[in-house]
């Protein structure tokens, strides 16, 4: 069996989902800043890769149909939020959709480091985490979501989406 090589992934904790009032605000996703920090911290101890996946989206784009403009690049909302700035080595992976996986550089980021098993932490459990936890599994990626890490919409949403990675991902506990 390979060595467990791990990377923590941050997911779109940025001022457009987590301020007060923002275009997509996740108010459960203020809950989780402090867990996500322990959890950056403990990378940080241990040489884990952190990169942070980040919504970056033109004036134009088409997931505006279905959700309020967001995290346009080049507007404040696409910051990620103070209290988990990344530091010098960390990795910014920007996205355009639900999968951190999908037309981005996260999968040959990872292959590069060597990683083989992903924590999930962020916004939005039942949107951006499942589809990445989805994704990572189907890449033949180990997917651990510390649940008091991430946060969706709605505690309905949340469970949801908890119940389907544990259920179908059987991924491992932290």
């Amino acid at each position: 069996m390979n060595k467990e090589v791990k990377a923590l992934l941050i997911t779109d904790m940025l001022r457009d989902f987590i301020d007060k009032g923002a275009p997509l605000e996740v108010s459960g996703g203020r809950d989780i800043v402090a867990n996500i920090q322990r959890q950056i911290e403990n990378a940080r101890k241990t040489n884990i890769p952190i990169l942070y996946c980040c919504d970056r989206h033109k004036k134009d784009d088409p997931e505006f149909r279905i959700w309020p403009p967001h995290a346009v690049e080049g507007t404040k909302g696409a910051d990620i939020i103070d209290e988990l700035k990344p530091q010098k080595g960390d990795s910014i992976i920007p996205k355009t959709t639900y999968s951190n996986f999908f037309e981005s550089t996260l999968d040959s980021t990872l292959r590069r480091l060597g990683v083989n098993h992903l924590i999930l932490t962020g916004v939005c459990t039942n949107i951006c985490i499942l589809y990445t936890a989805v994704d990572a599994y189907m890449r033949g990626y180990g997917v651990t979501v510390p649940e008091d890490c991430v946060a969706a919409l709605t505690k309905e949403d949340h469970k949801f989406a908890l119940r389907q990675i544990k259920e179908v991902l059987k991924p491992r506990k932290t």
